[in-house]
């Protein structure tokens, strides 16, 4: 594989409305193509926040609303996943959508435990959790997890996702709302990891394997 350069966006949407969630990540998006970042991955439900005090998850975003973010992808030459409310079958689930400078639209999906990408194809392959052996694209380079969980509960998922790297050999980033996002390579070594805070979390791979590194937004 070619020098790839990836970054986990750590960023609590909170409840304000569409408007300002586009424009913070137009925010993260100018930081990660300053680093040259080719990827770059939302926690999950980024673009429309998370659910109301009675569960009720907000309307999902119209193309006129992602057009910011799809003029950015085109400009900045940079792939982005973000997190977003889906309308399937008239119910509202978590999803993604995957915009690329390749495409002049984003693609969506249900958000199901992550996704797997290459560096070169702009689709996800998305693993569902009920599924105990995941079809694992052997092409596939990256496997992301979109998360907006607690520290007590993020244990859990490290843990999980560590040793999801080590079987299916594959590098896995982790991008999550309310710290402790990481990064690990295909054997599963933790290769940089994040403390609390708005941030990105970078890892380039190349010729010595995958490095990382902790940029501060505030």
């Amino acid at each position: 594989m070619s020098p790839w350069n990836v970054a986990a966006a750590q960023y609590d949407p909170g409840q304000q409305g569409i408007d300002a969630h586009v424009q913070d990540h137009l925010r993260f998006i100018d930081a990660a193509a300053r680093q040259q970042c080719h990827l770059l991955v939302f926690p999950e439900l980024s673009l429309t926040g998370p659910a109301n005090d009675s569960g009720i998850l907000a309307a999902p975003p119209s193309e006129h609303d992602l057009a910011p973010v799809v003029r950015a992808a085109h400009t900045l030459n940079i792939t982005v996943i973000a997190g977003l409310t889906l309308d399937i079958k008239g119910t509202r689930q978590k999803g993604l959508a995957l915009f690329s400078p390749k495409m002049a639209r984003p693609l969506c999906y249900r958000q199901g435990t992550g996704a797997c990408l290459s560096a070169d194809d702009p689709h996800l392959l998305i693993v569902d959790s009920k599924t105990e052996l995941p079809a694992i694209d052997p092409l596939a380079a990256l496997f992301t997890s979109s998360q907006a969980i607690s520290e007590t509960r993020c244990r859990d998922s490290i843990s999980r996702l560590q040793r999801f790297a080590h079987r299916y050999a594959i590098a896995v980033l982790m991008a999550n709302a309310h710290g402790n996002s990481a990064l690990w390579d295909a054997s599963g070594q933790l290769i940089v990891r994040a403390d609390k805070g708005e941030l990105l979390l970078t890892g380039s791979w190349g010729k010595q394997g995958w490095q990382g590194d902790i940029i501060p937004l505030r």
